[in-house]
């Protein structure tokens, strides 16, 4: 592929990217009056994961949920497969993450007990959605799996750490949809005010949620 018709491609997905940006605005904020659910954002460094309590989550979404009947929490992350799954990624993965479309999967963690005590190093954020906002949220993370024939979603392995499994995901990871350009997309489909053609790296993305959101803890 010739330069011209690289930044032609780079143009037309960032073009792509900002349209789908506009959240459904009459979900975000929560009525004050009405009824609403929290989440958190947990920065682990170069991702961030997604929080929910289990017992929110609406009867008949998100399915794969039930893999985790005794947590309380359940935190989501996405990203490139190889690389995620590599505890120590060689440069060869590393590089082939950022410059080539390539196969991606969930990472979910269910954990009991405060969300800070469970990531004690990671910068936090509060955020209160909508009732509605946060059932699209979760309808979201359940479009995020990938099906096998039989209609359901194979765990790959463990995750790296505490009680999680590895589940493949549909979706395609590039330089243009990172792990936390999918992680904005998922808080703009709740009503969130966030663009995730801008939010490509975690300081970004953790600087943008914070805007709307409430810090409760910061990295050490």
């Amino acid at each position: 592929m010739r330069a011209g018709q690289i930044h032609a491609a780079i143009v037309l997905m960032s073009v792509l990217l900002f349209a789908c940006a506009s959240p459904p605005n009459s979900l975000f904020p929560p009525d004050p009056n009405g009824p609403s659910r929290t989440i958190y954002l947990v920065s682990h460094g170069w991702h961030a994961g997604i929080v929910l309590k289990r017992a929110d989550i609406p009867a008949g979404i998100w399915p794969q949920h039930n893999d985790f009947p005794g947590a309380e929490y359940l935190e989501v992350g996405w990203g490139d497969k190889d690389y995620y799954m590599t505890p120590k990624p060689n440069l060869g993965i590393t590089l082939k993450a950022g410059l080539l479309p390539t196969a991606s999967v969930l990472h979910v963690v269910g954990f009991r007990g405060p969300v800070t005590r469970y990531f004690p190093a990671s910068e936090v954020i509060h955020i209160d959605l909508s009732e509605a906002g946060f059932k699209r949220l979760c309808r979201y993370l359940e479009s995020s799996y990938a099906l096998d024939e039989t209609g359901l979603s194979q765990p790959l392995g463990p995750s790296l750490y505490g009680d999680g499994q590895f589940y493949l995901s549909r979706e395609t990871y590039h330089a243009f949809n990172t792990c936390n350009a999918w992680t904005a997309k998922a808080l703009r489909e709740a009503g969130c005010p966030i663009t995730p053609a801008t939010n490509l790296r975690i300081k970004t993305l953790m600087n943008n949620v914070a805007k709307f959101g409430t810090v409760i803890q910061t990295r050490p």
